[in-house]
């Protein structure tokens, strides 16, 4: 069962927010996927750029309010079967609410500061859409309503993605007529591979035709992340509190003014649980009308933006983990967040962390993502590394953990005491079934290099 339903005025079995950036009858919980159906946020290259560039603008209703509405959208779908039509309009519907989540209380503005967010639509088959949003106030005299121009897309690369939104910002205030010849260029475009550039020719009145280069990063696996966000506003301590909440799959919420400090920072916790995906309900957003989905029993990462708080904490919650962002702080926890990780290597992570913090100034944003993700990733290689000695493989090919075996081989009690519990979880579940599929489900995979690695150190060491 989904997330959005017409219980909140959608239409029936839409599409859910996912994990990252994963609305609900009651707070239904997600169907578990079968083995295959991970979702991930980075594909292969050679697809489309995107699917649709809608713009939605706030539109006055006879009581005052204004909602938010689809005033264009790019291309246009002809000669669809009736399935997909309805899987469209399900999906067209709704995207308004995520790209004006702050609620209906608006009002013309003079000045606004452009804001760039995301947000991800889980459909029920567990495939994802991503929404990359730049809300703006379009160029004229006198106050005006903010319109989002967004782009709906199942690649995941953010940084890519806000450079072209940078380019139909530009366009935007010359005039909406020369954004669509570039979105058509681009979509005419293939997605490029790892590392790869592509250019699209664009014509502007006045300046002529351009050639706008996006590239993208060598390290597909770090690109829709931005790890300083989480670093400039929390400490350490803190985030590896966050991370052991989210490797247990617990509840969590996280408070913000700014959509794009929300998308941000969830997008960096969850990017913390590679090789794993968060399974569950994930919304760096929370619209106004679905507080109440911190009421679900089930496992859920959510953005609410901090003007929400007190109608937060009315609401009936057991054992959430509640992050200030503006503040850098926890208001409410479980409690043992500080125990849940062996305390040798949570230490190192601390540490790790720490020297980040320190040399944060000096430098670049992808040597942060590289360098935290290599501090968590040695933490799953550490704890779970080993797995793959204890895959048993049948004659027809397919694989089965013995998972007692697995957790026996682990020495060290506090390990072990935290593997039997994260055993247990859906995204470790999701993980080994990928792995039981294939001997070489896992080749070749960064993960697999950094557990290589590590094995190869360990009998260096013990044979010098």
């Amino acid at each position: 069962m989904n997330h959005l339903t017409s219980m909140r005025h959608l239409p029936q079995d839409c599409y859910k927010e996912g994990n990252q950036e994963s609305p609900a009858e009651d707070c239904a919980p997600e169907a578990p996927r079968k083995a295959g159906e991970r979702s991930s946020l980075s594909c292969l290259g050679g697809q489309f750029f995107f699917e649709y560039l809608v713009v939605v603008s706030l539109k006055k209703k006879s009581g005052g309010d204004y909602e938010p509405t689809i005033t264009y959208q790019f291309p246009k779908r002809e000669n669809m079967l009736r399935g997909q039509k309805e899987e469209e309009e399900r999906l067209l519907q709704a995207i308004p609410l995520f790209c004006f989540p702050d609620g209906k209380n608006w009002a013309p503005l003079t000045e606004y500061t452009s804001e760039t967010f995301s947000f991800v639509l889980t459909n029920v088959d567990g495939s994802r859409k991503i929404g990359y949003c730049r809300r703006l106030l379009p160029v004229g005299r006198g106050a005006r309503l903010p319109e989002v121009f967004c782009i709906i897309s199942c690649l995941g690369c953010f940084g890519l993605f806000s450079k072209i939104l940078d380019e139909v910002e530009k366009r935007r205030q010359i005039s909406m007529a020369v954004i669509y010849p570039f979105m058509q260029g681009l979509r005419e475009s293939p997605f490029p591979a790892p590392g790869k550039t592509v250019t699209i020719k664009s014509f502007i009145p006045e300046s002529g035709t351009e050639l706008i280069e996006l590239t993208r990063p060598l390290d597909s696996r770090l690109e829709h992340v931005e790890f300083q966000a989480l670093l400039q506003r929390l400490t350490p301590g803190i985030i590896i509190q966050i991370f052991a909440s989210a490797v247990l799959e617990r509840r969590i919420i996280f408070l913000a003014e700014e959509l794009s400090v929300l998308s941000q920072c969830i997008h960096a916790v969850a990017a913390l649980l590679y090789p794993f995906t968060w399974a569950h309900t994930y919304i760096p957003v929370v619209p106004e009308c679905l507080i109440d989905t911190v009421c679900c029993p089930t496992p859920f990462m959510v953005g609410v933006q901090i003007r929400h708080l007190q109608q937060v904490q009315d609401q009936p919650m057991e054992e959430v983990l509640l992050v200030n962002l503006v503040e850098g702080k926890i208001l409410t926890s479980v409690g043992d967040e500080e125990e849940v990780l062996p305390a040798k290597l949570q230490s190192e992570m601390l540490t790790s962390l720490d020297r980040h913090n320190s040399n944060n100034n000096v430098q670049t944003s992808e040597q942060v993502n590289a360098q935290v993700s290599e501090c968590f990733v040695h933490f799953f290689v550490r704890i779970v590394g080993h797995y793959a000695a204890y895959i048993k493989w049948s004659k027809s090919g397919q694989g089965t953990l013995q998972e007692r075996a697995f957790c026996k081989s682990i020495t060290s009690k506090s390990c072990r005491k935290f593997v039997k519990k994260f055993v247990k979880t859906q995204m470790f579940s999701l993980f080994i079934q990928e792995a039981e599929r294939s001997r070489a489900t896992q080749e070749g995979c960064y993960f697999q290099q950094k557990i290589t690695e590590y094995q190869e150190q360990k009998k260096q060491r013990k044979n010098s």
